[in-house]
């Protein structure tokens, strides 16, 4: 477990330092038409972390693992985090999952590693799982930084793309 938190935290390091480094003109721009830019790519990070927070703190007070879902698209429309400034939501970003290290940290390890077979992380997690196959809320807390890290690449994707685009980058 402890690599684990280690892993987490260090992710959570790297990538506010990184992203400290971004002007606001690159935090804007889409990394490919019709693809969200890191603003965007960061608002939902921070729309998964609130949504798993609550997911992790309430899988303890109960037996199985089926939480709602939410329409993810949406909320990064209807947020605008393209109009939030770039800073605001690395700070944001970066308190909130320190947060989730700290909820993740304190989760009793009967509660983090007992098997549950009602849930429905097979709609909602971001690696697959099968719907028949039991799971534990640990698994489920290691799949959100799992997603986590994809998003990130995304968003080191899109900074690569724009600083290769740059006319210092071609001169």
């Amino acid at each position: 477990m402890q690599d684990f938190l280690d892993d987490f935290r260090e992710t959570i390091s790297r990538a506010a330092e990184r992203f400290k480094l971004l002007s606001e003109q690159q935090s804007q721009k889409p990394r490919a038409e019709g693809k969200w830019s890191p603003r965007e790519i960061l608002g939902h990070l921070i729309d998964s972390a609130a949504n798993n927070h609550s997911r992790f703190v309430r899988a303890q007070l109960k037996d199985d693992l089926v939480f709602d879902g939410y329409a993810q698209t949406e909320w990064v429309k209807l947020q605008r985090y393209q109009e939030e400034p770039w800073a605001d939501l690395v700070q944001l970003w970066q308190s909130y999952n320190r947060h989730i290290l700290h909820v993740i940290d304190v989760t009793p390890e009967e509660q983090r590693t007992r098997l549950r077979t009602r849930h429905n992380l097979h709609k909602i997690a971001s690696d697959l799982l099968k719907e028949d196959e039991p799971v534990t809320l640990d698994w489920f807390m290691r799949d959100y930084l799992d997603h986590m890290k994809k998003h990130l690449a995304q968003i080191e994707e899109s900074v690569r793309l724009s600083e290769s685009a740059s006319p210092a980058a071609a001169g």
